[in-house]
């Protein structure tokens, strides 16, 4: 495999170097953003024909307000932009490339010149923070490659005929993010950042690509920020999240900084802020607005005010990077550099994850030592509920979310999701549910069970759910370098993940068995993969029970006595148990199973 590339910035002998360097000035001080891009260009006054230039003069779509577009035709103007952002006291500076994706370009026929895009806005933001370098020795500036959420979103429906139609999927935002990212680090981006994140599904694309980049040994990692912006004082995002279920949502990418932007002032922002600080063991990167904007659309918040308010935050030990958002200039990031420059940053607290296993719908799950029994309605399974399954094979899918509602208002903290049905396409009834669950927040609100045994349909389950969820599942039985391959996958998307007792041999019975292939299986996804141990749950399979038959005597007593072993020896891990299994033995007898079933 040939070496991964690389762009070490001037100052530095490597890349690692300048990632610790990073690092290391956030314990030390607050680091700062720059400002609005969007306004600094809208003060510029440009034409329609000072965006086309020389390059587009004969292109077949009008380009006044693509303002990416202006790395190619106002060069010198968007280097004066970084540079005096620099000058107001910015570490870091933001690249051109808030639409510079495809599928943003394509609005103005351009999506052809996106990589090119990308890295020539990365060279002219490296070529601001280079020279600024020369001016200012012993504090090296640094290129943040932006990445937006693109003018779609994979978890909400543009549609309201159609709620289970999205006009972008997953895997076209993978692919446009990737080659977006590409560009931005064949530039000399310094530090992926993901930001005004309004959709979680989408920033998880991105994350997607930036993992497969890094990990697939592409490009030698940078650090990565990611940004979510919470819409109004409700404290959630546009797709419906809470702060703290986006976090455990993007947590799986260990992200260097996270934090919100856009949407809202410093004073409205305060709360969100300081519940995101004290849910995250990550950097806090902090840039509102310039407060509100007036009837207009304008935004009236002078630099001298703006930095009275978000030095609240700084004053509070709330944050690590702090800059502006829409209707900040060099003005508003010179106050507030000067302002809150010598306020000691946030101490990140402790990762909860390392003691818990957190998952999230619209809202967070944490369970640990001191949790009673996690409740897993599994009526949505056309396997077990013949009732679910016929109304998904007769396309009846408000009846089956209907189902859904009710596991949800019943108790079920999490709710199981399986299409394994010899009539149905499993992906694409997989994919069109969860779409659907998507827009019914009293389902969606708890954390979701990717459910089958055929690995393409839980890959589809896992790109239409913005939370984080629990696959089911993935065992040794075709080998390690089956379930190795399906481990990193999952742990790609953002998942905690079911593991049962089954290796090439077969499917475990003695609790010996059990524990053997738990503790195998176990080692490789901590050891291999760097799986959270905590996001690990076995299933060492309690098999047929109540069946009269007297091989089936023990299989009770081999399951818990497997429980304790696992409990023991491998820290963090969860158990799974499907005791449904003693139904099985009354197929045939509706009244009993049913009966059985409500409890």
């Amino acid at each position: 495999m040939p070496a991964p590339i690389s762009t070490v910035p001037a100052g530095f002998s490597s890349r690692k170097a300048a990632n610790e360097y990073i690092e290391s000035e956030m314990k030390k001080r607050i680091m700062f953003l720059d400002g609005a891009m969007g306004t600094q260009i809208q003060n510029l006054r440009l034409s329609e024909e000072d965006f086309r230039g020389e390059r587009f003069k004969d292109h077949t779509h009008d380009l006044k307000g693509n303002n990416d577009l202006l790395v190619f035709t106002q060069p010198k103007a968007i280097y004066d932009i970084h540079r005096n952002y620099l000058l107001a006291g910015a570490d870091f500076v933001e690249t051109n490339t808030f639409s510079g994706t495809t599928i943003a370009q394509a609005d103005y026929g351009t999506e052809s010149i996106v990589y090119e895009l990308n890295k020539i806005a990365s060279e002219i933001a490296r070529a601001a923070c280079d020279d600024m370098l020369k001016e200012t020795p012993d504090r090296p500036r640094f290129v943040c490659g932006a990445i937006g959420p693109t003018n779609r979103t994979c978890s909400i429906s543009p549609s309201v005929e159609n709620p289970s139609f999205r006009n972008v999927t997953f895997d076209e935002l993978v692919v446009a993010y990737t080659q977006q990212i590409r560009g931005l680090l064949d530039g000399g981006s310094d530090v992926i950042l993901i930001e005004t994140i309004f959709d979680t599904l989408n920033a998880k694309a991105a994350l997607f690509a930036v993992d497969t980049l890094f990990d697939d040994g592409v490009y030698e990692r940078v650090p990565v920020f990611v940004s979510g912006t919470i819409v109004d004082q409700s404290g959630r995002t546009l797709s419906g999240q809470t702060g703290e279920a986006f976090i455990t949502s993007v947590s799986h990418a260990e992200p260097l900084a996270i934090g919100l932007n856009c949407a809202l002032g410093a004073n409205q922002m305060r709360p969100f802020i300081q519940s995101l600080a004290n849910f995250t063991s990550a950097y806090v990167i902090c840039y509102p607005n310039a407060g509100l904007p007036n009837t207009f659309g304008e935004y009236d918040e002078s630099p001298e005010t703006m930095a009275q308010n978000v030095s609240v935050f700084a004053k509070e030990g709330l944050v690590n990077i702090m800059g502006g958002c829409c209707g900040t200039t060099p003005g508003h990031i010179k106050a507030i550099y000067e302002t809150c420059k010598d306020f000691k940053p946030r101490v990140p607290g402790p990762d909860i994850r390392k003691e818990k296993m957190v998952l999230s719908g619209l809202e967070p799950l944490i369970y640990d030592k001191n949790s009673n029994f996690l409740n897993i309605g599994e009526r949505c399974n056309v396997a077990g509920s013949r009732k679910f399954a016929r109304h998904i094979i007769n396309d009846e899918y408000e009846e089956a979310l209907a189902i859904a509602r009710a596991q949800v208002e019943n108790g079920g903290q999490v709710i199981d999701i399986n299409m394994d049905e010899g009539m149905l396409d499993g992906a694409a009834a997989m994919s069109k549910f969860l779409n659907l669950i998507s827009t019914e927040p009293d389902v969606a609100k708890v954390p979701l069970m990717v459910d089958s045994s055929n690995f393409a349909v839980v890959e589809a389950g896992l790109k239409c759910a913005q939370g984080k969820c629990i696959v089911n599942s993935i065992s040794l039985k075709e080998g390690e370098e089956d379930f190795l391959k399906k481990a990193r996958l999952v742990k790609r998307y953002g998942a905690a993940v079911v593991v049962m007792a089954f290796d090439e041999a077969g499917q475990a019975v003695e609790c010996e068995d059990k524990f053997r292939i738990c503790e195998r299986s176990y080692n490789l996804l901590v050891d291999k993969v760097g799986f959270n141990p905590n996001d690990i749950i076995f299933d060492p399979n309690i098999l047929t029970i109540c069946t009269g038959m007297e091989e089936h005597n023990n299989y009770g007593v081999e399951f818990i006595e497997s429980c304790k072993m696992i409990k023991k020896h491998l820290p963090g891990a969860k158990i799974s148990g499907g005791v449904s299994n003693q139904s099985f033995s009354f197929r045939g007898k509706e009244v009993v199973r049913q009966a059985k079933h409500s409890v």
